[in-house]
């Protein structure tokens, strides 16, 4: 029987051969150019046909073997993130964040809190077939403290991603959350918990906005006081998280880590034509530098002779939004 197989463009065709001689390290026949354009300038639908092609012409599922290496290999972890499904991405990096060691509340608050409700729903999927676990559970077993709270209510408020955003009914919310936290001597937890767990992120933006418009100044601003304690100062991180990711994007990206590179890599690869151009603008804001001008100070000074595509895809993603 004859097998069926997708017709692809010659292009891809030609992409597949210029990654195969990197990979077999034939080098001599192409150039980083030409690997650093598969991964600027192609788009999610491109990467797709490239794999099965791939597959098809050598026999290897490229995405699996870029997955097997990536662990020690800077591009062969930007090749992976750029071509693995968003929410199958996102299921790893919480699993890993839960159980990979020390637990890694940063990754997990930026999950929860800057991909669109509907990607949500699709990384809580993807996580029970994957990891035939309840991504909620492993939460609420991992974490203690107001964090658990608030990041199972953001996951739970998927279940209205398809949602519109109201601006009436986000001025209702705004005036429950202010008298939540201004109208006895304690703040309302319960009801803080209660408002995020029935809104989604983009419902929540409306309601934050709302509130400043309403009071004056920021819901952030208001949970910073001592009444609010330190429920009051994660409530603050996630939010802020939710209401400005760019600005905890820049943050992240400001941090002396351990795991720099890979927040580095991570951030650039999945906002590009998100919102890294807002990351790279309030980065310079704090810094007075350029997220290329982190890039090359990270990758560029290095013999390896893969960091001179890792700087030219990183730099090109960022360049390109």
């Amino acid at each position: 029987m004859a097998t069926s197989f997708i017709r692809t463009p010659r292009q891809y065709e030609q992409d597949c051969h210029i990654l195969h001689s990197y990979f077999s390290g034939n080098v001599g026949a192409i150039s980083n150019k030409e690997v650093v354009g598969i991964f600027v300038n192609r788009d999610s639908n491109a990467l797709k046909l490239i794999r099965q092609t791939y597959s098809h012409w050598y026999g290897q599922d490229l995405l699996q073997f870029v997955s097997n290496v990536q662990r020690n290999n800077s591009f062969a972890r930007i090749a992976y993130l750029r071509m693995v499904e968003p929410y199958e991405r996102d299921a790893q990096l919480m699993r890993h964040s839960l159980f990979g060691g020390s637990l890694n509340l940063n990754t997990l608050i930026e999950v929860a809190c800057t991909r669109p409700s509907s990607e949500l729903l699709q990384i809580k999927h993807c996580y029970q077939t994957q990891y035939k676990s309840d991504l909620e559970k492993d939460l609420t077993m991992k974490i203690n403290g107001g964090f658990r709270e608030i990041l199972v209510a953001v996951l739970r408020s998927c279940r209205n991603y398809g949602s519109k955003v109201d601006m009436s009914l986000a001025m209702c919310d705004a005036k429950t959350l202010y008298e939540a936290l201004e109208s006895g001597k304690n703040i309302d937890q319960r009801t803080i918990i209660s408002v995020l767990s029935r809104r989604n992120n983009g419902q929540v933006r409306a309601i934050l906005s709302s509130y400043k418009q309403l009071y004056g100044h920021e819901l952030s601003k208001s949970v910073k006081r001592s009444k609010c304690g330190q429920f009051g100062k994660e409530l603050q991180v996630v939010i802020r998280c939710i209401q400005h990711p760019e600005k905890f994007f820049a943050k992240q990206l400001r941090m002396k880590n351990a795991d720099g590179r890979e927040i580095l890599i991570r951030t650039v690869v999945t906002r590009s034509r998100i919102d890294i151009k807002g990351i790279n603008k309030a980065f310079a804001t704090k810094t007075g530098s350029s997220l290329e001008n982190l890039v090359v100070r990270e990758f560029g000074s290095s013999k390896n002779k893969n960091n001179d595509i890792v700087v030219g895809i990183l730099v090109g993603l960022i360049k390109g939004g």
